[in-house]
């Protein structure tokens, strides 16, 4: 079999995290497997790398940050590749360029456009165990890249679909995929399987176990993934197209923090006003997610939606000028909110789901400000305040039964 596994940060903090990692592969290895490694940056090495950054020009362009951030990942593969050899068994390491990974041009969140493998296949083939840096590539101006937030995972996930992997193992520092987050919510289950859809939907609200970028590929390239600790090593979470058990109601609780909501108040009832709002907003390069549209009065209606908390004020800066030529006088920008969101396929078949959630929500005396849904979740906007205690109270009212 051909195995990619990915280790992240917290696995390889220190010496002895190391020497354990660089355990789990060459067991792997001497399985008969063929091993292709992904790893992730030392613990807080990135976050380090950004405030030394800081200390010299905190205005730095991308293409520096890109530079300066991408030498946390060639630390880690060094020192793999030394615990492996230490360990008796062939290792090479590879940063993001070696291995083939070229991207476009997007300094710090750049997208992959195609991976190269024949250097790492030439490396198998000699019967080594390939060590690959994460989060990282080469531009068609021979620049490093960086891919952004959760990169190493959407590198590794690359891997197994340009090779064909027959598995895409994902090391983290928990032991597979939960229905909330168990350091938050103590009754949390353990999933033994979750779909790709689920896990997308768990990734984009908040989940922060996989990055959503590399289950959008996974999904794809019908990868399979796995998603288990390297400290307890213990089975972990299958994420695959089709799931054999019975199907839960729902998967999971998510929420995100980190959210803005831009409220534009007095817009002209007349067509194209909802397209020439948000063809602004894709030209700042912003995402948007729930969107709501008030019923058009007097002449006008109001339009709300919600960015990342990050472009909040990009945003609102990119529709200013239009707006006040219209003479809306009025754009806000809320960041006291959270979304929190429930997911599952179950849901599809389930009447009242909704109003299990809602009676959750309301049971903890909890305001829903907003609603969106689709065929597999529902999320809702709240004080951000209240985002842990109505997570908790969701959980409860969908998981703690003894039906």
């Amino acid at each position: 079999m051909l195995i990619v596994q990915k280790f992240g940060g917290s696995s390889v903090a220190d010496a002895e995290r190391v020497m354990r990692v660089a355990d789990i592969i060459t067991r792997t290895y001497r399985q008969g497997n063929e091993v292709v490694v992904v790893v992730s940056a030392q613990g807080d090495t990135t976050d380090d790398l950004i405030a030394k950054a800081n200390e010299i020009n905190p205005k730095a362009s991308k293409r520096e940050m890109d530079m300066l951030l991408a030498s946390g990942e060639q630390i880690s593969i060094a020192l793999l590749a030394m615990a492996i050899e230490k360990l008796g068994c062939p290792a090479i390491s590879l940063l993001g360029w070696q291995a083939g990974f070229r991207t476009n041009s997007k300094y710090s969140n750049a997208r992959i456009k195609k991976v190269d493998s024949e250097r790492i296949r030439a490396e198998l083939d000699k019967n080594k165990i390939v060590i690959v840096a994460g989060f990282q590539g080469l531009n068609k101006y021979d620049d490093i890249t960086t891919l952004g937030r959760g990169g190493s995972d959407t590198s590794a996930v690359a891997i197994a679909a340009s090779m064909h992997a027959d598995l895409c193992q994902i090391y983290t520092d928990v032991d597979g995929v939960y229905t909330a987050d168990p350091r938050k919510v103590p009754n949390a289950i353990k999933l033994d399987e979750i779909t790709h859809d689920e896990m997308l939907e768990l990734a984009t609200l908040g989940a922060q176990v996989l990055n959503n970028r590399s289950v959008e590929m996974a999904k794809k390239y019908g990868i399979e993934l796995e998603v288990l600790s390297s400290i307890t090593q213990k089975p972990g979470t299958k994420v695959k197209e089709v799931t054999n058990v019975e199907k839960m109601l729902i998967t999971g609780v998510a929420k995100d923090t980190s959210i803005a909501r831009i409220e534009i108040v007095g817009l002209p009832d007349s067509p194209g006003i909802a397209f020439k709002v948000f063809a602004l907003v894709a030209q700042a390069h912003v995402n948007v997610d729930i969107i709501l549209q008030s019923v058009g009065r007097d002449g006008t209606k109001d339009i709300s939606f919600t960015v990342p908390e990050a472009d909040g004020e990009k945003t609102v800066a990119a529709l200013k000028e239009y707006c006040e030529r219209l003479g809306v006088k009025t754009i806000n920008c809320d960041t006291d909110l959270a979304k929190v969101s429930i997911v599952g396929a179950g849901m599809e078949t389930h009447e009242g789901v909704a109003s299990k959630m809602f009676e959750a929500l309301s049971d903890a005396n909890i305001n829903i400000q907003t609603i969106s849904t689709s065929e597999i979740k529902i999320s809702v906007l709240i004080d951000r305040k209240d985002a842990d205690r109505a997570v908790a109270s969701v959980h409860s009212k969908f998981f703690d039964t003894d039906d």
